[in-house]
């Protein structure tokens, strides 16, 4: 009789606890929790027309090139155009901010939150003045570098602890000319390298949530 109740206490103990993980794994989106599976892929740029192929934008000319060979179709949501790819597992949230560079940090803080998406999680590609053309460097935190885009993610999410992908437009303007030159067309040897760069940029942030954050910065920062 005694046995019969322990191995009854034991069972009833055993399928408690395998209920209860069950529920933990397939509710991932409760109140106050986060997805860990899920990705924010942020791409700075301006919107409208004239700014479309400036370096400036190169962050969202790499999520379109990433939309485009995936078959992802845009849709205009809050504070910006989304998409979602999902791969192994894993679904990642593309957006390009409707909000203009200098004000990026307000759309990066809502789809965070709205979609419960850790910090970890979140990549943020982005023009570098400081690095050759195509050149690329991720990282897992760092200053703003005089980026008003990241300047304002900065100070919207409080920390510079949040992952970048700087992508290398180089600093070739004659004093006084940044300005245009960064809100200025390709060059047409630029233009050309630009398909082999863009195929790189998309492996990374591919990387970025299948291997991690250290194998990707060890694959192909330098590249």
């Amino acid at each position: 009789m005694f046995d019969y109740f322990r191995r009854f206490f034991a069972f009833t103990k055993n399928s408690v606890s395998e209920n209860t993980r069950k529920r933990t794994k397939s509710s991932p989106d409760q109140a106050g929790e986060v997805d860990m599976k899920k990705f924010l892929i942020v791409g700075l740029g301006n919107i409208g027309p004239k700014y479309h192929n400036t370096r400036h934008n190169i962050g969202f000319k790499t999520l379109d090139y990433l939309a485009e060979k995936e078959n992802l179709t845009w849709e205009t949501a809050k504070l910006g155009d989304i998409t979602v790819y999902k791969v192994k597992g894993r679904s990642f949230l593309l957006l390009k901010p409707s909000t203009y560079m200098n004000l990026s940090g307000k759309a990066v803080k809502y789809w965070l939150d709205k979609e419960k998406i850790p910090l970890e999680n979140l990549l943020v590609v982005t023009d570098d003045l400081n690095l050759p053309f195509g050149s690329i460097r991720v990282k897992i935190k760092g200053s703003d570098g005089g980026h008003n885009g990241l300047k304002d993610i900065q100070n919207v999410l409080q920390t510079t602890k949040y992952n970048r992908f700087r992508f290398g437009i180089s600093n070739e303007f004659s004093k006084g000319s940044q300005i245009d030159y960064v809100l200025g067309d390709w060059s047409s040897d630029e233009e050309k390298q630009l398909p082999e760069r863009l195929e790189i940029s998309k492996k990374i942030i591919e990387s970025f949530a299948l291997a991690g954050i250290n194998i990707t910065m060890n694959s192909y920062n330098g590249k």
